[in-house]
């Protein structure tokens, strides 16, 4: 039984989002110290942005005919996948950047796709929690609704496709405070942070109480 939590963050210390899933990873683990965490910082270790492609080149090459980059790549691709299946619970910390998922969200995404046989529903039945931050304000009748191309995408790949049982804790407006343009949205930011960390610690107990059914 373990624990998978993903940070993708490049913001270190600073990250909303990390700070949101040490919320839900406390509640966790206040209730199930037991369970150990598997951790892997797809921001600070990013995932080399050439594997992917080494990996379906490789894939489709007999193996003796393998590079030993086309090696490497399925190897770490197959490694990245382990991770999700092996997974007894998943707290995933997914920052929306320029509108989409980050570069190391998407390399992280294909690479466990590459390496596990098509069609594998990588966290079938696990329940997950998925951390979803953004800097601006992205909701039904703000300037830039529509603009949010990573919530839906995330939804289609860890659902649709990886079948994971997903519960979503999400922030907005975590640029208040940091970009002075946004000075006049202080209060209703402060009730989203509020709101959004409330629901990080009910995640966390709540996949405790799960784990322990």
């Amino acid at each position: 039984m373990t624990l998978l939590r993903i940070d993708a963050s490049i913001q270190g210390s600073r990250s909303a989002g990390s700070a949101l899933a040490d919320r839900v990873l406390d509640s966790f683990t206040t209730a199930r110290p037991d369970v150990p965490v598997v951790r892997r910082h797809l921001g600070e270790q990013p995932l080399p942005a050439t594997a992917w492609a080494d990996a379906v080149a490789g894939s489709f090459s007999p193996e003796a005919d393998r590079s030993d980059a086309q090696r490497a790549a399925l190897a770490l691709a197959g490694e990245v996948a382990t991770e999700l299946q092996d997974a007894t619970a998943a707290v995933l910390a997914l920052p929306l950047y320029n509108f989409g998922v980050s570069q190391h969200v998407k390399t992280w995404i294909d690479l466990a796709l590459a390496g596990a046989p098509q069609g594998t529903r990588l966290l079938e039945g696990t329940p997950t929690v998925a951390v979803l931050t953004r800097g601006g304000a992205y909701g039904p009748g703000t300037p830039r609704e529509g603009w949010d191309h990573c919530t839906d995408y995330l939804r289609r790949i860890l659902v649709d496709i990886w079948d994971a049982d997903l519960t979503l804790v999400e922030r907005e407006f975590t640029l208040v405070g940091v970009n002075p343009a946004l000075d006049e949205f202080s209060e209703v930011a402060a009730l989203m942070r509020k709101t959004a960390e409330e629901a990080a610690t009910e995640a966390g107990a709540d996949l405790a109480a799960r784990l322990a059914a």
